[in-house]
């Protein structure tokens, strides 16, 4: 008997450690489909990082890449960018156009559901984006809903809810009607900051998005473990209406803020793709295992005009034309990035054909001369015989501090001013950014759709994503004016002439224009990268 409980205790112990030793190469164990089916299959894991813990998976408030990426993969708008970055059928199956181009009638799915098996309505749609739309609700991404008619009254404190031209016509149609037609609007309803929410899941939980536990999804896959502040984990999502054409069965995101560890995890086999570090970044070039893709958007310095000295023009122009945006992508980033002299990225044409910023040409150049120059001109302006000092402050980031360090470098050298560095988390530095509560500080911009308009209008007066103090009326009409506009070459012109006016005053100071670099486990295809920003993995395959 003593024996017999010996080998009892021994196996079972030996199935403990087992169990216990799993790793991530359990993700290609094979999967009991409990059909009977003789052929086993491989449980396909796909490994990414997010960089940093997601700012919310609330829709209206993750408008930002550490949170969309997955929330573009969790939820699904009316329309989706397919492959090739265009808005189709996705939630909705179809739709109808008034006459005048304003009035939208989505027809939604049959079969679109929830996670936990609730129909996705016409209501749902109803209740996130006037959400999106409510002053208290403080989305950052609020502008985009400013075409809706009622959305910009609003969201402003000027109208109310009723106000907002959204209906539910049933519970599978809903319309929406705009302020004027938007060549651009299927393009733009599919950002995450327009995708539903369940209405009475939110009733009953105000922060169902918190947790993995109480998270509601309706895109291809549901969120099924976050540990806060260490990774997450998605799985397929039985629920989807198209889970057929979801390959993958999980996706597991670690949350690595250094470039140089998330390189090794991929190289070990922990991560299926990694961001280039800039110190081996010739040599990956040369074996030619980097793919490089585009993207819209723009690396970027901002200026708090409301704070000495940057509330003098010519002390601005003076710190931008002291950066070396070509050194800084040469030495500095080195992932061929394009240096930016203005803020609209290249990649779109007008009616004519010309390529916007190919167009409107470099509006701000390096000229040391000029910015010592102009320097000492502010500097007489404002009666300073000494600057100020000046703080330029950064979000936490390797690659961030890296750039921070070559312009304080640049603006001793070319400027003969010494700058401090000050870091800070995210999550705080973007609440203070927009605060105003730095001189200088950096930033980024990734097109949230694919029009120029989406770039210059970030800098309207006491538009959310300003965080410049900056105002100039004649600029806020041109970009009024450019949004209600229908011939095409006018809107341009007025988008032309705002961005001119927008490197006059100079309140940012460009670096460069992004571009998707990276590298990929030969394993993993599918995966699509829009050059608006946000991931896509509906139709990812890991073999």
């Amino acid at each position: 008997m003593k024996k017999f409980t010996a080998l009892f205790v021994t196996l079972m112990l030996f199935f403990v450690l087992a169990a216990c030793t799993a790793t991530k190469d359990s993700g290609s164990e094979p999967k009991d489909e409990g059909n009977g089916d003789s052929k086993e299959k491989t449980e396909k894991v796909l490994y990414l990082n997010n960089g940093q813990e997601p700012t919310s998976f609330d829709p209206p408030i993750g408008f930002d890449a550490v949170s969309w990426n997955a929330l573009n993969n969790l939820l699904e708008g009316l329309t989706r960018l397919d492959e090739k970055h265009e808005p189709k059928a996705a939630t909705a199956e179809s739709w109808d156009v008034s006459e005048d181009g304003k009035t939208y009638t989505f027809h939604i799915r049959e079969d679109a559901k929830w996670s936990n098996g609730d129909d996705v309505t016409a209501g749902d749609f109803v209740f996130a984006w006037k959400r999106l739309l409510d002053p208290n609700t403080a989305s950052s991404a609020a502008f985009l809903g400013y075409f809706i008619e009622g959305g910009e009254a609003y969201n402003t404190g000027t109208g109310s809810a009723d106000d907002v031209k959204v209906k539910a016509v049933d519970d599978k149609t809903f319309e929406v009607t705009l302020t004027s037609p938007q060549a651009y609007f299927l393009s733009v309803i599919a950002n995450p900051a327009f995708f539903p929410i369940n209405e009475k899941v939110a009733a009953e939980n105000p922060e169902w998005f918190s947790e993995a536990e109480s998270f509601v999804s309706n895109g291809p896959f549901t969120l099924s473990e976050w540990n806060h502040d260490s990774d997450f984990t998605m799985v397929k999502n039985d629920q989807y209406w198209d889970n057929k054409n979801v390959k993958l069965d999980k996706v597991h995101w670690a949350m690595v803020d250094d470039t140089n560890t998330e390189y090794q995890m991929f190289q070990t086999g922990e991560l299926d793709t990694s961001d280039v570090p800039a110190d081996l970044a010739e040599q990956l070039f040369k074996e030619g295992n980097v793919k490089v893709e585009d993207q819209a958007g723009e690396y970027f310095y901002r200026f708090n005009v409301n704070m000495e000295p940057f509330q003098n023009v010519n002390i601005r122009k003076a710190f931008a034309m002291a950066v070396d945006q070509k050194q800084i992508v040469e030495l500095v980033t080195k992932n061929q990035e394009k240096p930016a002299y203005g803020f609209v990225s290249y990649g779109f044409n007008d009616p004519e054909g010309n390529d916007f910023r190919k167009k409107n040409g470099d509006l701000i150049k390096t000229d040391v001369e000029k910015a010592k120059e102009l320097l000492k001109k502010g500097m007489e302006e404002e009666g300073y015989t000494t600057l100020p000092e000046v703080t330029l402050t950064y979000n936490t980031l390797d690659s961030h501090k890296k750039i921070a360090e070559a312009l304080q470098q640049m603006f001793k050298e070319n400027l003969g001013v010494d700058v401090k560095l000050a870091n800070m988390e995210s999550s705080v530095f973007a609440t203070d950014q927009k605060a105003l509560k730095f001189q200088l500080s950096r930033s980024s911009f990734l097109a949230d759709y694919a029009d120029p308009i989406n770039f210059v209008e970030n800098f309207q007066t006491g538009h959310s994503m300003n965080r410049t103090g900056w105002s100039n009326a004649e600029f806020d009409q041109l970009i009024k004016d450019a949004k209600n506009e229908k011939d095409e070459t006018k809107r341009f012109e007025m988008m032309y002439k705002a961005e001119q006016i927008l490197f006059e005053e100079a309140p940012i100071i460009p670096i460069h224009f992004y571009n998707q670099v990276y590298l990929q486990n030969d394993a993993v295809t599918g995966i699509v990268r829009h050059p608006v920003g946000y991931l896509e993995l509906k139709w990812a395959d890991k073999k």
